[in-house]
């Protein structure tokens, strides 16, 4: 089997998790029992992505590039695709989102420190559509981002990935900053596997349930059908702490509260279906016909913020009653008695229903409250049903679908053609339980499904290459094509009492699904665009040691215009095992309909520190031109890469690039924005009835510039030793980014998760020692610190501190077809830093998800044929 070319870090939140795995494996007689290669030749694995001319080994290309074969997602512990690649790509950053609303259907993923929006996805070298899902809430980085959502592509449907670590806009088009991951298909026409797995954490949670299966079948004697499955489950986790207020309650005798009052954990997974097939048949000798496509559906649910019963907005918030409190002669601003939010049922206030009662310790035992509300039919609060308090459980079900059909081959002159039509959507379908519409008092449901967002897209793609004698050492090599591309997003409403303004809502009780308020019917609607490209690129050995490429593209867009950019990039060959390469190239990212028309209200820390409804408008809403919104325009970037490849006899293979993105105009949420009653009347006027709920908007904007660089090192080495073959890795990364200018709409807080939220610095040294049937696998992996500011909120934890881990593995082959492996990831069991800094407050961050100790039993049992 291959050493991996990139054993990468895994992201400091996510992996810094204590984990051990039992893994049974059975591979085909061929793989199981085949000679360890040279170390050479491992690199000589070969690339489509990245150029236009005949594929190149990673060695010879001249930009970074990654190759993750089939063989290293199967000796993953984990059991997405998201994970999966954080694990062997450098530079790839993903995390879990608890408590982060859109961000825990679709977990954003960041190459070389971009937003999950600046990397291309490709499968089979054909662009993937995006996501419907928008995170609003991505940890700061990707914080307003859609990108597409790799999760639904299951491990067992491919045969390689390819991973370009440069920007390539001028190549593929927008999105192209950071790079592009090209997802290759199995192609076998005969074979197949099949795999289950069975997992739980050491804490009794997250128990897991995957199983997935590829077959690949003769499509006439010419062609092959290649077919893939899996399905998974898992239960959340829980790694939470009693909040102080909640321990409170239950301290004052409310027995109601739940115990942990606010789950943080991982989601739980419902149920996650993936279905891939791949096509190919031989037309003639020169051309063929091919087909993929895919379905995949999930649903996922996870859990919201605590809803205190004394004091939640809009729920139990009654107001204060001045008092001075601290008994220093001075009544300031919010100092006084919490009172009990009461409704009047009557429907004409003829109940004289209290507005005093003091809620105290616990308001369920204040005579007045027993007496005047809950005994009084004509009174009410939400105490008299939900005691405790509650907390929202979010989530949603996410659909997937895809279809690629075209045609490709060579003409009699050299000439070769791709013509293909791509049909890409996706859909969420938000749900919501566990909470209330406030409005409607008594009469409340409990469940709500707030809306449906779809995105759409079509692209027809025709690309011609052809090589071209010039005198030089080999073929000047030209590629050139069109594309046309259109696109949709459509937003549905929710079920009605998702959004409906009930009889309370005069009387300040909040509007809608309460944490995720639903889309109403004047705020549904489709828009939609189209764009056209043209490019050509050129790539030709100038000399036996110097390659140079060149490429140009020229995109228009319907709705804002158009734009050209370039690349340049060379490869030479100094020495007989030494190699420079490099790239300047433009780039830009378009921004997507989803963000220049999407309406949403999602909950968020507020300006003063507590938990609202913040309301995300287009930003050319009136409201937000009135806040400094205007129209979007494309992101803009100049890249600049510079490396060194130096291969040699002993088997030592080095790569180290250094990169340097500037990134001008890019787009992201706006801090929130308080509302005055002169804007709440404005979006009354413009028919958007649940306003009053509205404390914050936010909306896109092109607002702030930054400058990401960094270094990728990668180097692999194999000797022998105790008897057998050891294979030496190391995989480091440094990343930073600077925040060259930024409105005022974007906060402190925000600047600085900006440059500070990913490690600085992460490696990993690994060592895979291979002895007869025994394999032993040992790496240590560090994570740098890093800053964290969850939901924007201003209670920074000011630095979670570095870590080491340990991973180790150990297998022996029974049988040329049987493997068993038992491993630890994060053997030593560290823990990273608890954020214990905002233990009183009661909007606190209680527990950061990099805290969440997730130690995970695996249990995998596959035959391969």
């Amino acid at each position: 089997m291959n050493t991996n070319l990139s054993l990468l870090t895994k992201n400091v939140r996510s992996v810094l998790a204590a984990s051990a795995a039992f893994s049974v494996f059975a591979f085909a007689p061929a793989q199981a029992q085949e000679a360890e290669k040279e170390s050479a030749e491992d690199y000589e694995q070969i690339a489509v992505v990245g150029s236009r001319s005949a594929p190149r080994s990673i060695g010879d290309s001249a930009v970074p590039i990654d190759i993750i074969s089939d063989e290293d997602f199967k000796q993953q512990g984990a059991t997405d695709m998201v994970s999966m690649m954080q694990t062997v790509v450098p530079s790839f950053n993903v995390n879990d989102q608890p408590i982060n609303d859109a961000s825990t259907l679709v977990r954003p993923a960041n190459l070389r420190g971009m937003a999950s929006d600046h990397t291309l996805v490709l499968v089979n070298g054909k662009r993937r559509h995006r996501s419907a899902v928008i995170t609003f809430l991505g940890g700061g980085l990707s914080d307003g981002a859609q990108g597409p959502d790799i999760s639904v592509i299951p491990a067992a449907a491919l045969k390689q990935v390819e991973v370009l670590r440069d920007g390539a806009a001028a190549q593929y088009g927008s999105d192209a900053i950071a790079g592009v991951i090209n997802f290759v298909l199995n192609d076998a026409s005969e074979g197949g596997s099949f795999e289950a797995r069975y997992g739980s954490y050491y804490e009794g949670d997250g128990d897991m349930i995957q199983m997935a299966g590829n077959i690949g079948l003769p499509l006439s004697e010419n062609g092959f059908i290649n077919l893939s499955a899996e399905y998974r489950t898992a239960d959340d986790t829980s790694r939470s702490v009693q909040r102080d207020d909640a321990a409170g309650l239950i301290a004052a005798g409310n027995t109601f509260v739940a115990d942990p009052a606010q789950i943080w954990g991982s989601p739980e997974i419902k149920h996650d279906i993936k279905l891939f097939a791949n096509l190919g048949l031989a037309l003639s000798d020169s051309s063929e016909a091919y087909m993929f496509g895919n379905y995949a559906e999930r649903e996922v649910e996870g859990g919201f913020y605590y809803r205190n019963p004394h004091n939640r907005g809009g729920v139990n918030d009654g107001g204060i009653e001045p008092a001075d409190i601290d008994g220093d002669g001075v009544i300031s601003e919010d100092e006084g008695y919490q009172l009990l939010l009461v409704g009047d049922l009557t429907g004409d206030m003829s109940g004289n229903c209290p507005t005093d009662i003091r809620v105290g310790d616990n308001v369920l035992e204040n005579q007045t409250y027993i007496n005047e509300v809950q005994n009084n039919p004509d009174c009410f609060a939400f105490n008299e049903i939900l005691p405790g308090g509650f907390t929202p459980r979010f989530g949603g079900v996410v659909t997937d679908m895809s279809l690629v059909f075209g045609t490709k081959g060579e003409l009699a002159n050299e000439i070769t053609y791709d013509v293909s039509v791509n049909l890409g959507e996706n859909e969420v379908d938000f749900l919501i339980s566990n909470t209330i519409n406030p409005s409607l008092g008594p009469d409340t449901p409990f469940e709500f499904s707030p809306g449906r967002y779809i995105q759409s897209e079509q692209t027809l793609d025709i690309d011609f290459t052809k090589p071209f004698e010039i005198g030089l050492f080999e073929p000047l090599f030209v590629a050139s094509g069109f594309q046309h591309r259109h696109e949709s997003y459509e937003s549905i409403a929710g079920d009605p009492a998702s959004y409906e303004i009930g009889p309370l809502a005069t009387q300040n009780f909040g509007i809608g699904s309460n944490g995720f308020p639903g889309l109403a019917p004047n705020s549904q609607g489709e828009v939609s665009r189209h764009n056209i490209a043209f490019y050509v690129d050129a790539e030709a050995y100038i000399t036996e040691s110097f390659m140079l490429a060149g490429a140009l593209r020229y995109e228009d867009y319907s709705d804002f215009g158009d734009t050209t950019k370039g690349k340049i990039a060379f490869r030479w060959q100094a020495l007989e095992n030494i190699a420079f390469r490099g790239a300047f190239s433009t780039g830009f990212k378009a921004p997507t309909l989803g963000q220049s028309n999407v309406r949403n209200v999602t909950t968020a820390f507020g300006t003063n520190g507590e938990l609202i409804d913040r309301a995300t408008l287009p930003p050319t809403d009136p409201v937000s031109e009135l806040k400094g919104g205007e129209q979007l325009t494309p992101e803009e970037s100049e890249s600049i890469t510079f490396g060194v490849v130096a291969e040699f006899d002993n088997g030592l293979f080095i790569t180290a690039d250094y990169y340097n993105i500037e990134l001008t105009d890019r787009i992201s949420t706006a801090s929130g924005i308080e509302l005055t009653e002169e804007d709440i009347a404005t979006l009354l006027a413009q028919g958007i009835d649940d306003a009053s709920s509205f404390s914050e908007i936010s909306f896109f904007t092109n607002d702030f510039d930054t400058t990401t660089e960094g270094l990728d090192v990668v180097a692999n080495y194999s000797m022998e030793m105790l008897g057998g073959d050891t294979k030496f890795s190391l995989a480091y990364n440094w990343t930073s980014t600077t925040v060259d200018k930024a409105s005022d709409n974007i906060s402190a807080e925000r600047i600085r998760m900006l440059e500070d939220n990913l490690p600085a610095v992460r490696y990993s040294a690994t060592a895979n020692h291979t002895n007869g049937d025994w394999r032993f696998l040992a790496r240590l992996n560090y994570y740098g610190s890093i800053f964290e500011d969850h939901l924007d909120s201003a209670l920074p934890i000011d630095k979670v501190g570095s870590e080491f881990t340990v991973d180790l593995e150990a297998a022996y082959n029974f049988t040329e077809q049987f493997t068993l492996t038992v491993g630890a990831k994060n053997a030593f069991d560290e823990y990273p830093d608890e954020n214990t800094q905002y233990a009183i407050r009661n909007t606190q961050v209680l527990q950061d998800h990099c805290t969440q100790q997730l130690r995970l039993l695996v249990l995998t049992v596959a035959s391969t044929t």
